[in-house]
């Protein structure tokens, strides 16, 4: 039975879709075919990352509008897109459309703060504007507003032949209540309860108060829930990086362990200026693997988790890494499909 407070109640995967710069449908397609095996598994989200100016998905909205009509149960998710690159009003209609054209079940995660590589990239993203542009938390309210069916405008009525709506359109009633903030500071944290948001925690965090990963991811879980309207009934989702090996090839688990070991000596100290702290990816068996979830302290106050999957690795490699998770993982760790 699993040490946590009430068993798993929902069960995720996240990738980034990598493709060939010179085929890059094939890795779309890739991307779209584990989106369609994670629902046949019995999943209950899928998740895409961001990737801007990189052989990564840079449309995760695009990409979530072909899997909902490639799907029908999953709900469909990002994290996170930056709103950086993005115009709120603008981001406001594509998610609405995808969530209407999903029948409800896009989950857009979401984060702020300029641009990665801004001094390079800002006068083609921002060519008049780019000294100017907020890249606060400012440019998130404005997109739940927009969302929420705020007015964007004093614009409305029949003007000739053309109607006219001051908020944006569609309108999909419910998106706002299924908006998340990824943070990874407990500045973020505190911040995406008192709106009133869901909250993204991935594994990787900001080392401000401690030095132990599990213990940092912890606080932030309440601080959000403490300042959040639902209180401990706060919707927060972990995003680890788990690599189970029960139905795994000699070959795999040699790529999976020799991957692990290259990135584990980022997870002993803080990286960079931002002292950004890694959690070491969890391979083994699926029973190895739930024992050390049991063990992490911010896994056992959440119930909704977005296992990332690793980078790099081959079609196959996922087939048999979300096989694993759904079959084995999963039902360690209380979860069953639905």
């Amino acid at each position: 039975m699993p040490l946590t407070s009430e068993p798993l109640r929902k069960l995720g995967f996240l990738t980034i879709g990598l493709f060939d710069g010179a085929d890059p449908r094939a890795g779309h397609e890739s991307t779209l075919e584990i989106i369609e095996l994670g629902e046949r598994l019995g999943f209950d989200s899928a998740w895409v990352r961001h990737r801007h100016l990189q052989y990564g998905i840079s449309s995760p909205v695009a990409v979530l509008a072909a899997a909902s009509q490639r799907t029908s149960r999953i709900e469909l998710g990002t994290a996170v897109i930056p709103l950086g690159w993005e115009n709120p009003l603008r981001l406001a209609e594509d998610l609405a459309t995808v969530d209407i054209l999903s029948g409800g079940r896009l989950n857009p995660g979401i984060s702020v703060g300029p641009p990665m590589h801004y001094d390079q990239v800002k006068q083609a993203l921002y060519p008049d504007t780019a000294d100017v542009e907020d890249f606060s938390y400012d440019r998130v309210r404005r997109l739940l507003d927009f969302i929420g069916g705020e007015p964007a405008t004093d614009v409305q009525g029949v003007e000739g032949f053309e109607v006219f709506s001051d908020r944006v359109q569609p309108h999909a009633d419910g998106l706002r209540g299924r908006m998340w903030y990824g943070g990874a500071s407990l500045r973020s944290a505190v911040w995406a309860g008192e709106q009133g948001m869901n909250f993204l925690t991935s594994s990787v965090v900001r080392a401000e108060e401690s030095l132990d990963f599990a213990e940092i991811q912890l606080s932030h879980i309440r601080a959000f829930r403490a300042n959040h309207p639902d209180g401990a009934r706060a919707r927060v989702c972990q995003g680890l990086v788990v690599i189970p090996t029960d139905s795994a090839s000699p070959e795999q688990r040699a790529k999976y362990e020799d991957y692990a070991a290259k990135r584990l000596p980022r997870t002993a100290t803080p990286q960079g200026p931002a002292r950004m702290l890694f959690a070491p990816d969890l391979v083994g068996t699926a029973s190895d693997i739930a024992e050390r979830l049991h063990a992490h302290a911010a896994f056992r106050e959440v119930n909704e988790v977005a296992f990332a999957l690793p980078f790099t690795f081959d079609h196959d490699d996922y087939v048999q890494i979300l096989t694993d998770i759904a079959t084995k993982l999963g039902p360690a760790l209380g979860w069953s499909p639905r």
